[in-house]
């Protein structure tokens, strides 16, 4: 039978192709990607002892900031290892404390090699001078430091009492030194209570037990008593600067008058050693103990007080209580006014 070339013939079916097998669960297909290359050994080595030493750095930088932040001794990180403490006494001193405790973290440190005492201080209370006037022997005594005295503008009172103690006393030109001398002082407030028609009632066993009541004036007697007082407290005031400045009572008498004289003036009545700044007493200080060039310098951390601090503090440091005007008992003061 003769071949039908009218109708072409069906075109031959595709190529079957297979279909891919899904991946086993947890196996991701690589798609024909070469295999991830296996990590060496030294590779997690290397990782790990980075790690250490970033906690190493990270540990040293954190005693680094402590130990500069409180002040503190390096010398067993084996920094600073000769160095100068500096000790500000500022203001109206009121409290030996504060100064007591750096004089004796100072003194007790291997590395500081000598105390500066940094004075601009009218003076204050005469048992805390004479508390931190004593510290200040010890120190150089017990703790062999050399304690040197820098009045800036001024040391009076106390402050100079403070200043006697020390090895050396630095004072510039026209710094206030001096006012030897011992005063007693209170507010008698007799007229205002009598004024808003208020009467002091007060009870008591013993003739002088309410001697220096602030709602009255002084009996004769009262007065005596407290001059016999006053006059003790300048003579250990005396005393004790003689024994500091290593000469005699009778010729610091002449000069504890209570006047001042500026530091010009003070050099030729040895009442200072040298008339000089905090710049000269130190480069000084540091050649006397056997730095060279500059010396490194340590200061107390400063106690920052915070908006917080002052909020919680029952407010007196903001807002002082009028109050207390009244409740301010007799002082004996050793300072300038």
């Amino acid at each position: 039978m003769p071949e039908d070339f009218s109708t072409p013939p069906p075109p031959p079916p595709p190529p079957s192709r297979p279909y891919a097998q899904a991946p086993a669960y947890g196996y991701p297909q690589n798609y024909g990607l070469p295999p991830a290359p296996r990590r060496s050994a030294w590779f997690y080595i290397g990782i790990i002892a980075g790690s250490l030493a970033a906690v190493c750095l990270l540990v040293s930088l954190m005693v680094w900031f402590t130990v500069r932040s409180a002040g503190g001794d390096a010398a067993g990180l084996g920094l600073n290892t000769d160095r100068i403490a500096v000790i500000d006494v500022s203001g109206v001193i009121l409290s030996a404390e504060s100064v007591d405790n750096q004089l004796r973290k100072f003194g007790d440190d291997s590395s500081v090699k000598a105390i500066l005492l940094h004075i601009n201080s009218p003076g204050g209370g005469a048992a805390a001078s004479q508390e931190i006037y004593h510290e200040v022997l010890r120190v150089r005594q017990e703790d062999h430091k050399k304690v040197i005295a820098s009045i800036e503008s001024v040391g009076a009172s106390g402050a100079y009492y403070i200043a006697s103690a020390c090895d050396k006393i630095y004072a510039n030109d026209a710094s206030v030194v001096g006012s030897i001398g011992v005063i007693m002082e209170w507010t008698n407030y007799g007229d205002l209570l009598r004024w808003a028609k208020l009467k002091n009632v007060v009870i008591h066993a013993g003739e002088l037990k309410d001697a220096g009541d602030p709602s009255r004036d002084l009996t004769p007697k009262e007065e005596a008593y407290f001059q016999s007082l006053v006059d003790n407290m300048y003579g250990q005031f005396v005393h004790d600067v003689a024994t500091g400045r290593h000469t005699t009572e009778d010729k610091i008498k002449p000069l504890a008058t209570g006047q001042v004289w500026t530091g010009q003036q003070s050099l030729p009545l040895g009442l200072i050693d040298k008339v000089g700044g905090f710049r000269v007493a130190l480069m000084e200080t540091a050649k006397d103990v056997g730095i060279s060039g500059e010396p490194n310098l340590i200061r107390p951390a400063k106690n920052k007080r915070g908006l917080f601090a002052l909020l919680t503090d029952d407010g007196e440091d903001l807002f002082p209580n009028p109050g207390q005007l009244l409740n301010h008992a007799p002082g004996f003061y050793f300072m300038w006014k």
